[in-house]
């Protein structure tokens, strides 16, 4: 897909503040140190539109990103890690729940794993989640540029055997590998 314009237009801290003009939404979920920003920075060309960071669990918000005056990327916060008060994490959890429910314009749910390590428990639910609530969803195996083929392959099967899904897309920000794919997996949604 051709980027023509890729602009953050917002952060919502609860359900009142979410985007309300009609456009799909695709949605980006995962552990807090999963890489989602380096990602969405990477499926945009843009460097720092989505801020990285080398804390994980900054994102506590649901951030809006319009891409060319069509569609939303939409950043969840993540989850499992971040070091802040129980009742923090759990709002965020909340909030993104609540979207994942509720969200008429949600058109695909990307949930990125990292490539290095099995699936966690939370990933393992979020998953189960998603398919058992009927979200049209793909898999995203992200860093896998810091893996040998051999060991990105094993992982990948890991990965497959521990979610059941059997469609799953190796992903490097660094190097671009996967992009086209997840691409045409986005494209192929916003059709729907």
């Amino acid at each position: 897909m051709k980027i023509a314009s890729a602009e953050f237009i917002k952060s919502a801290f609860d359900a009142t503040h979410l985007v309300t003009d009609g456009l799909p939404e695709i949605a980006f979920l995962g552990r807090s140190n999963v890489g989602k920003s380096s990602l969405l920075n990477s499926l945009l060309l843009r460097k720092g539109l989505a801020r990285t960071s080398r804390t994980p669990g900054r994102t506590q918000s649901i951030n809006y990103f319009l891409v060319n005056s069509a569609f939303y990327f939409v950043d969840l916060p993540g989850y499992g890690y971040a070091k802040v008060p129980k009742a923090m994490r759990q709002e965020w959890g909340k909030l993104a729940g609540d979207y994942l429910e509720t969200r008429k314009e949600l058109a695909l749910c990307v949930q990125l794993v990292d490539s290095r390590h099995k699936p966690s428990e939370l990933d393992i639910e979020l998953f189960d989640w998603l398919v058992e609530n009927g979200r049209p969803h793909i898999i995203v195996a992200t860093k896998s540029d810091k893996l040998s083929a051999n060991k990105l392959n094993q992982s990948l099967k890991l990965i497959m055997e521990t979610l059941g899904d059997p469609e799953i897309i190796a992903y490097s920000s660094e190097t671009g590998k996967g992009r086209d794919k997840l691409w045409a997996r986005i494209s192929e949604a916003l059709e729907k």
